[in-house]
């Protein structure tokens, strides 16, 4: 399973359209080969919009280059990662200053991507169908890790869980109000993948070392889409997993059917063949990987942050190393500091 690799470190998945479906937590099997369709429950994947393809353009954040859809005025990645506009651009952001340097612009690119205390606040807009599967959802996150969900009252950072054509969220804490939206057909167990990436978690496909485990089909990806199957190293993001190989059994895992073009998996294990998908519950991988990121049985005031592992801290993502940040540039790596939430070269 990833960590919070771009705050947003986790980052995608797609899902599927508002329907009047009653909600389940199906599981594809191998044996029971399904195409993407409309259908949420079919393809077991995330998007934000279902019925609509955006146009293809590359933005900035978190200081590294991510190609993403613009659809309805969004920044749309990986299917069901929204991308705040107002912390993107589309050209470099300067991030890390000199020591003495009078920082520009802090407020583009930066994030603080973790929850402060292990908390997580929240709350409900009333038009919202099946509010049972919001509670039952932070009820499975709250029963197996260490973050707490606290209904908002009055916080100005706060997850809205709200109607919308399909399913998305943002990645980390963003700052402020932050959507998950969710269409009639989302599932409990959608609900909490898409709460998996408001924490930081990304798509566990998208592993750097993912390839050693599966086979991507380009040519079965629908015209335009193949960039949702890029790893993270790809896109500029690189380090170690919580998990030593890539976990099939995580919630976070896409379908072997998404965005297929065809009725053709776009994913297969190495030899050709089929793997589950699921989405009723936190695998042990997500789990492993959401504590190490959330440390603390009682929550602690900031993450337990492990050596080795990336991060994305206040817009730039640094890797631990010997208890010390350091960020890759075109020269290697160079340490960092974090002072008062802007990044000094060290």
């Amino acid at each position: 399973m990833k960590k919070l690799k771009l705050i947003f470190v986790l980052p995608a998945l797609a899902f599927l359209a508002c329907s009047e479906d009653p909600v389940s937590d199906q599981i594809e099997t191998e044996n029971e080969p399904q195409t993407q369709t409309k259908n949420l429950n079919n393809a077991n994947t995330e998007v934000a919009f279902p019925d609509e393809v955006g146009a293809k353009t590359e933005i900035y954040y978190t200081g590294l280059k991510l190609p993403v859809e613009s659809v309805n005025g969004q920044y749309v990645y990986q299917g069901d990662i929204i991308i705040p506009k107002s912390k993107a651009t589309k050209s470099p952001v300067k991030l890390v200053y000199e020591k003495g340097e009078t920082p520009q612009n802090k407020s583009v690119g930066r994030t603080s991507a973790y929850w402060k205390d292990n908390t997580v606040y929240y709350d409900i807009d009333g038009s919202l169908p099946n509010k049972d599967r919001v509670y039952d959802a932070i009820s499975h996150w709250e029963a197996n890790t260490n973050l707490e969900f606290v209904k908002r009252s009055g916080q100005s950072n706060y997850i809205y869980f709200t109607p919308g054509s399909g399913c998305s969220s943002y990645v980390g804490m963003i700052g402020g109000k932050q959507n998950i939206t969710l269409a009639s057909g989302c599932t409990t167990g959608s609900t909490i993948h898409e709460i998996g990436h408001a924490v930081g978690l990304w798509h566990e496909q998208s592993r750097v070392d993912r390839d050693n485990h599966i086979k991507i089909h380009w040519d079965n990806i629908q015209t335009g889409r193949d960039y949702n199957f890029e790893t993270y190293a790809s896109a500029g993001y690189d380090g170690e997993e919580f998990t030593t190989s890539l976990d099939f059994n995580s919630i976070m895992m896409y379908s072997p059917y998404s965005f297929s073009k065809n009725g053709e998996p776009t994913i297969t294990r190495r030899d050709g063949s089929l793997y589950s998908v699921q989405r009723s519950e936190l695998s042990n991988g997500d789990i492993q990987g959401a504590n190490a990121m959330y440390g603390g049985s009682g929550g602690g005031t900031s993450p337990n942050y492990v050596n080795g592992e990336e991060y994305t801290i206040a817009g730039l993502t640094v890797l631990r190393y010997n208890d010390k940040w350091y960020y890759y540039t075109r020269w290697g790596w160079r340490q960092v500091l974090l002072k008062d939430g802007t990044w000094y070269w060290a």
